[in-house]
């Protein structure tokens, strides 16, 4: 009977620990929890969810011999991969050294906020009285606020009768970032036409009131040729820039390249190299009249007709353009956002939850080897002589003075940090040595925190055990498979012979591929080469206006797999204008049936992919032999 129970107990317990494991090679094993981390990140939207699950099932765990490999061989010791895993450890962690609610809670807001653009109008005025809180300057704000919340005074009316004290301003439309985080929240916090209550700053009151409103106006993404002229510039002057930017403007509506033209004639000298393209912007980037012409280009493509601002003439071109998603399921915006709030000052306060937290969850003892009062008494002695050597030379620096989990700091480490933070003259506010303690307290928990991140947060152990894998997957293959491939020129054409079959020709053709500056001089080329001109002399006739090779290619890759027809022998291509204003066709020479024979020179990069394959299939073979897998088919019915 008791062999009986103990069969069963130990049965119980075996298969307790089996339903925890969902794939285990050999003695390795990997957790459902894992898995289905791995592949939500990595799935796609599928009409056959069991025959995805299965496909990552099996690649997951091909992934998985292929580390465990890397890792008998102890690659993760290469000093190259353990340089880029401490690089990219330096890279994320500040991501996580955060309230990740609180953040949530933050992108969520910024979202909300992005989906409409707000017209500001923003009163102030300069504090110059010693007397901020009661003083002319607050007197002033003041009855400007009380006029214009119950009167129904014009705002220039409220601001004269106050004597140049208040002053006016459009701020244009904002969104989420345009404006410090403080003033972002009294704006949103207003209905259309309803004024703030005054606000305080350091340097001035304030008051705003939304005077518009209008849906976000989404993303550009425009370039710009610029003819300066100056704010200041006389008639002449200005009548001369216009004129110019006239020429411009003929040149480009006549075919020229923009990118090419913006070279030559633009006078922003951030932008020209680049095409003339601006970084991608949204609302509040630019000046209202600029922003205004860039939302008149209804298409990608549309050039605007000159238009001046303070900086000049401008002609801008539309590139692109991304609507404000209107829900949390763009995954790319919802990540820039994230990284926004992470990088704005929004996120100080949920930082500061965030440390007092991780105070409680590590822990921190103050040790009683030294007096309160001796830590104190040598942390100012030692500003008198702020050296390391005086540092390392006082009674206590070889003392134990504080336990932070499993690390313990000296006397040593806390006058260090007193001489470092008081001769930081951008951080030092005067501080007295019991909130200089604080501080030493506060950053050696975090310190201790951010070594043994991976001990406290499984999504950055994950990101981090994540990366080290694909460093060491990429090392294991360039061994196993593809650098193997590569080199092994006797096992190539050994396999070209045995599978000639495999590398045949689909319809083909021997083509010139010209690439022309603008569609104009792509025009002018096709009807030099129909009158007999030689393609090469025109190359070198038009320099880098035009560029032509040739080659043989499948015509699928030419002019797409669903073509109607099949080209013929001398034909032309039409001519396919790029979105940077360049423009492309193709001649075809000859033209080949389908199925004939590639050459193994011909097919040598078909050959490699196919080989490395092989390889790569017989490489698994011999690591399951190895490491055998098993699956629990019971999650699988359990995860569909």
């Amino acid at each position: 009977m008791k062999k009986l129970y103990l069969v069963l107990l130990i049965s119980a317990i075996g298969n307790t620990s089996w339903s925890q494991t969902f794939i285990s090679y050999g003695n390795n094993t990997i957790s459902k929890q894992d898995f289905l981390k791995a592949y939500n990140k990595n799935k796609t939207t599928v009409t056959d969810k069991e025959k995805s699950l299965r496909e990552y099932v099996e690649l997951y765990s091909n992934f998985k011999l292929k580390v465990r490999a890397a890792e008998e061989l102890r690659l993760d010791t290469l000093t190259q991969i353990q340089y880029d895993i401490r690089n990219f450890r330096e890279q994320v962690i500040e991501n996580y050294l955060s309230n990740e609610k609180g953040i949530e809670r933050l992108t969520h807001e910024a979202f909300s906020r992005t989906q409409k653009d707000l017209r500001v109008l923003h009163l102030s005025a300069p504090i110059t009285s010693t007397t901020a809180d009661t003083g002319k300057e607050y007197n002033a704000i003041f009855a400007v606020y009380n006029a214009l919340k119950n009167t129904s005074l014009q705002v220039e009316t409220a601001i004269q009768k106050e004597n140049g004290l208040v002053s006016q301003a459009d701020l244009g439309f904002i969104t989420a970032f345009t404006l410090p985080y403080v003033y972002e929240n009294i704006i949103y916090g207003l209905k259309k036409g309803e004024i703030s209550k005054p606000y305080r700053s350091k340097s001035a009151w304030h008051l705003f009131k939304i005077t518009e409103e209008r849906p976000n106006i989404g993303r550009w993404k425009i370039a710009q040729v610029l003819i300066a002229v100056a704010p200041d510039a006389d008639p002449a002057a200005k009548a001369e820039g216009l004129k110019k930017a006239n020429e411009v403007y003929t040149l480009l509506k006549n075919g020229d390249s923009f990118g090419a033209t913006a070279k030559l004639y633009s006078d922003d000298k951030l932008s020209y190299l680049n095409s003339g393209e601006l970084p991608e912007f949204s609302t509040g980037t630019y000046a209202g009249e600029f922003e205004t012409e860039v939302l008149t280009l209804k298409k990608d493509g549309d050039i605007s007709q000159p238009f001046l601002t303070a900086f000049g003439y401008h002609i801008i071109k539309r590139m692109e353009f991304h609507p404000t998603p209107a829900n949390y399921s763009d995954d790319a915006f919802m990540f820039d956002l994230k990284q926004k709030v992470m990088k704005d000052a929004r996120v100080n306060d949920e930082k500061e939850k965030y440390v007092k937290d991780i105070i409680v969850k590590v822990g921190a003892k103050k040790l009683n080897t030294v007096k309160e009062a001796d830590l104190y008494r040598y942390a100012d002695s030692l500003m008198k002589n702020p050296t390391e050597e005086q540092t390392r030379a006082l009674p206590i620096s070889n003392k134990k003075v504080l336990q932070v989990k499993t690390e313990t700091f000296t006397g040593a480490n806390w006058l260090a940090f007193v001489r470092e933070f008081k001769t930081n003259f951008a951080e030092y506010k005067g501080e007295n040595n019991q909130q200089l303690w604080n501080k030493f307290v506060q950053v050696s928990v975090l310190n201790y925190h951010k070594k043994h991140l991976e001990e406290y947060n499984p999504d950055f152990k994950f990101q981090m055990d994540e990366f080290k894998e694909g460093n060491m997957l990429f090392e294991i293959m360039e061994r196993n498979v593809w650098g193997k491939a590569i080199n092994d020129s006797a096992g190539l054409l050994k396999f070209y012979q045995a599978h000639a079959a495999n590398f045949k020709w689909a319809e083909s053709a021997d083509v010139l591929i010209f690439n022309c500056s603008t569609a104009k001089i792509a025009e002018e080329t096709i009807t030099a080469l129909k009158k007999g001109k030689n393609w090469q002399i025109l190359s070198q006739e038009k320099d880098a206006a035009l560029q032509a090779d040739s080659g043989r290619y499948e015509i699928s890759q030419i002019i797409g797999a669903n073509y109607a027809t099949s080209p013929v022998k001398g034909a032309y291509t039409a001519i396919v204008t790029n979105v940077d204003g360049s423009a492309t066709f193709v001649k075809y020479v000859n033209i080949y049936a389908a199925n004939q024979q590639r050459s193994f020179d011909e097919a040598r990069g078909l050959v490699i992919n196919e080989y490395q394959q092989l390889l790569e299939q017989q490489w698994l073979t011999e690591l399951k032999k190895k490491y055998p897998v098993r699956i629990n088919e019971h999650m699988i019915k359990e995860m569909l």
